[in-house]
């Protein structure tokens, strides 16, 4: 049975090394000026794009989706599954921050980036109707699929390379957070919070747009180290006391990628976190996006006694990589024997 394992709208070569030497096919978008650094840019263009790809050829096709690859077409003789990280996020619930943020609330550019959203809303919601088995990267995603989609969803977590990491118990006096800086990931609260807290130490990694504006406000406790190599990033995160993470991600995967060096958690209680994060046992929770909500939970966590390195380990390891390819194999040959019954 032969089976498509990706197809991509816009995927410059030096991110696609993970296809090894499999034939790829990608779309018109790969051609344009500046898709390689700006695809972005020709986002009212992806929907079009993703339909011209040829999978007639395919008994199964699996779409990797978190924009528009779940319009893929296929006919009634074909099982489509698509593994959804996200119904498009800036064009549902996110749209106004999506905007506010980008600086197009208003003005000539703002009014055709919401009729571009509006167009986005329709073709993904129509869409919709051309997959077979929806799969949701968390049971929060799959709440959002059946609130834009009106179609239940199976949840099976994304695979996280936790054995690139190396449980540790040698903890040190300072606390981490890395990410790339941009305003949705909140690194700059976490660095208000912890300007607020002279007597602890923060480490933050990580670059972007955010970065100098984040930089100038961080006191003597807090150590900016921009962009950092994986083994420095690693070294970092299985010495710390904890890896602080404020965003509401769809999953997130470096609260886990801590929890496999044995470093516990302390997360914005929203989103995938509450999924990967174990309450009292691998780390704790803070309420609010905010630097009182923050600082309470810092001081929260000095207190606890609960929480080990073994356990945040033992519970990363249920996200790893053989998990999820045990997990999908099973879940597509039951979707196919479902389907041609």
């Amino acid at each position: 049975m032969p089976t498509c394992s990706r197809s991509s709208t816009s995927c410059p070569e030096d991110q696609r090394d993970f296809i090894q030497n499999k034939k790829t096919h990608t779309s018109f978008i790969q051609k344009l000026p500046g898709a390689k650094k700006h695809y972005r840019s020709y986002l009212p263009f992806m929907p079009i794009a993703i339909e011209q790809l040829d999978v007639t050829d395919y008994d199964l096709v699996i779409s990797s989706s978190h924009c528009v690859a779940k319009g893929i077409l296929t006919g009634p003789n074909q099982v489509h599954i698509s593994y959804v990280h996200s119904p498009i996020r800036y064009a549902w619930d996110l749209t106004h921050q999506y905007l506010r943020e980008s600086g197009l609330d208003h003005g000539l550019k703002g009014s055709l980036a919401k009729l571009i959203l509006h167009y986005m809303r329709i073709w993904d919601t129509r869409t919709a109707n051309g997959v077979d088995y929806f799969i949701a990267n968390s049971k929060f995603i799959a709440k959002r699929i059946k609130k834009v989609y009106g179609r239940e969803a199976d949840v099976i977590y994304p695979p996280v390379d936790v054995n690139s990491f190396t449980c540790c118990e040698d903890k040190q006096d300072y606390y981490l957070t890395a990410s790339r800086m941009v305003p949705y990931k909140k690194v700059k609260l976490i660095v208000e919070a912890f300007s607020e807290m002279p007597d602890k130490q923060l480490v933050v990694i990580g670059d972007g747009p955010d970065f100098e504006k984040t930089k100038a406000i961080a006191k003597d406790n807090i150590t900016m180290m921009g962009y950092q190599p994986f083994e420095v990033l690693k070294d970092k995160m299985q010495h710390a006391k904890a890896f602080v993470f404020a965003a509401e991600e769809d999953f997130g995967i470096t609260p886990v990628e801590a929890q496999a060096c044995g470093t516990p958690v302390i997360a914005y209680g929203k989103g995938g976190a509450l999924e990967t994060v174990k309450d009292g046992e691998t780390g704790c929770f803070f309420k609010e996006q905010t630097t009182e909500s923050i600082i309470a939970a810092v001081n929260a966590f000095d207190k606890q006694k609960g929480i080990t390195s073994a356990n945040c380990r033992k519970n990363a390891e249920a996200f790893s990589i053989d998990v999820f390819r045990r997990q999908l194999k099973a879940y597509i040959e039951t979707s196919i024997r479902e389907k041609t019954d």
